[in-house]
């Protein structure tokens, strides 16, 4: 599913269920869960079902790079198993990037793409601290 940022910026997200093997339509995929085993430019995080990333501050690197990449215009895929948990909090932390407060981001993106999205309350508390971290120079 597409997702549009009040930014202008898009991404596409999905579980891998809905993996869509035609390289032809995105140029990146931030991916969190290894299982996606991606053969085209991408970046795996490694980051627990229903959790959060081992590395916080390499995710959340990660994430701003992606966010940069959609910004210029790439085409970039963000996916977990079931696109709701890992996936969802990664689209807060991006509609956070694009102007959305963090304290509204998990409402946004359960409005703009997935009822069920962001699944704990501790992921929706990491999308707070992901806003509240300085990008890395």
């Amino acid at each position: 599913m597409e997702i549009t940022f009040p930014d202008g910026t898009s991404v596409r997200a999905c579980g891998l269920a809905r993996r869509d093997d035609n390289r032809d339509w995105r140029t990146f995929g931030l991916y969190l869960d290894a299982r996606w085993q991606p053969d085209w430019p991408a970046e795996v995080i490694d980051w627990v079902d229903f959790g959060l990333p081992r590395e916080p501050a390499d995710a959340a690197r990660a994430i701003r790079g992606a966010f940069d990449r959609a910004r210029a215009g790439e085409r970039v895929e963000i996916g977990c198993v079931g696109g709701l948990g890992r996936t969802g909090t990664v689209l807060a932390c991006l509609a956070t990037l694009a102007g959305v407060p963090a304290e509204d981001a998990v409402a946004w993106v359960r409005d703009h793409y997935q009822e069920k999205a962001v699944e704990t309350l501790e992921q929706a508390a990491w999308v707070h601290w992901f806003a509240a971290q300085e990008p890395a120079s």
